[in-house]
């Protein structure tokens, strides 16, 4: 069977990667997660010479009873019992300097401009697949794999980054920022499978973390409040101001602009004869502006920091493809038109709602990822 993902089975109904011989080493970042697990599984179960990795992002003690984390505690040790039982030497890495450092408080000070982050694509970028892959090329692997649902498919000696086989399972929003070099080196193998057989990989296995639950909420925020997260990291984060409506009346006070993200309906902490939504929010002023839902409509975004796997001169007079602003949404139609190196706008067919500044834009045609930048409030054309 030869899947989308280049995932081929051979005769012994076994797995192996396109690119990489049998006996050839290989790295797995392991995340103490039933993908991860699995992926690490199948790459032994293939014959390959496996070497397990996990990066070690927060302090064991605090995070060792969090449900659906990753990457601390029990997590650690649930992926040391799959390389124990399948048979590969694993290695734990302490990275919890660079993580916080490149991800927490990037996390804080975003959150401190008004944005809504998505700190789990900053991870991917800043840490896992860059710092990792490179400990991985250190250890002469000829690959990392990951337990990432989505695929790799190789064009023309071209590795191109696409959607998942099932798409309720996809990731790529979340790897855009993955460049031409780490595609070439990096390997997905549950691109090409559905989540229910993953979790039939591991119990045909016998691995402990077979029904483990997914991760759900951000690793590092243990009961879902990024509130008291930034308000610990940053002391001055919950300066109260003002809200106002987008009329000009002042309606009220809030106790931090951290605790309003753009489209928010509920909890504003003011009383109006009609439902309003949290329009704007103005960190400078430490505002927040609030209006009707259709104040919320927004035809086009500007994009910073742009990553394009598919060519940039694709884009210099606009390219009309598929766009995803929230990774559970639906992909929908748009033009993306370059603007700069790492700059883009991008005008939609139909106007959206609640769009916020910090969250990502993905595009994509047929399912293969052609690049995405960071939403910005700021024109950014050159």
């Amino acid at each position: 069977m030869l899947s989308t993902n280049f995932l081929i089975k051979n005769q012994n109904d076994q797995f192996t990667l396109d690119g990489v011989n049998k006996g050839e080493r290989v790295a797995v970042a392991m995340s103490g997660g039933v993908d991860s697990s699995v992926a690490a599984a199948l790459m032994a179960e293939a014959g390959y010479d496996v070497i397990g990795i996990t990066l070690q992002l927060y302090d064991h003690g605090a995070m060792i009873d969090k449900k659906g984390a990753c990457c601390a505690g029990q997590d650690i040790y649930d992926a040391r019992t799959v390389a124990d039982k399948m048979g590969f030497p694993h290695y734990v890495l302490d990275y919890e300097s660079v993580f916080r450092q490149k991800v927490i408080e990037d996390f804080a000070d975003s959150y401190l401009q008004g944005e809504t982050p998505i700190p789990c694509v900053r991870c991917n970028q800043k840490v896992k697949f860059k710092d990792l892959l490179q400990t991985s090329k250190d250890l002469d692997a000829k690959a990392l794999v990951t337990g990432h649902y989505v695929q790799r498919i190789v064009k023309e000696q071209q590795a191109e980054l696409h959607r998942a086989l099932d798409h309720s399972r996809d990731q790529s929003y979340f790897l855009f920022t993955t460049t031409q070099d780490q595609l070439n080196y990096l390997r997905f193998p549950l691109g090409g499978l559905p989540k229910t057989e993953t979790r039939e990989h591991a119990t045909r296995f016998g691995l402990k973390v077979a029904e483990k639950p997914d991760s759900q909420d951000i690793c590092f925020v243990p009961n879902g409040s990024y509130a008291s997260i930034v308000s610990k990291l940053r002391p001055g984060a919950l300066e109260s101001g003002e809200i106002i409506h987008i009329d000009g009346t002042v309606l009220g006070k809030h106790n931090g602009i951290i605790n309003y993200t753009i489209g928010q309906r509920k909890g504003l902490g003011i009383a109006y004869a009609d439902p309003l939504y949290v329009i704007r929010v103005s960190p400078e002023k430490h505002q927040v502006w609030v209006g009707p839902k259709e104040a919320l409509a927004v035809k086009t975004i500007y994009l910073k920091e742009v990553n394009w796997l598919k060519g940039l001169e694709n884009f210099r007079n606009g390219l009309t493809c598929m766009i995803k602003i929230r990774s559970t949404h639906q992909p929908i139609p748009a033009t993306v038109l370059v603007t700069g190196p790492e700059s883009a706008t991008v005008t939609f067919d139909n106007p959206e709602y609640g769009v916020a500044s910090g969250q990502a834009c993905v595009f994509y045609e047929n399912n293969h990822v052609l690049g995405g930048g960071w939403i910005t409030s700021k024109h950014l054309a050159s």
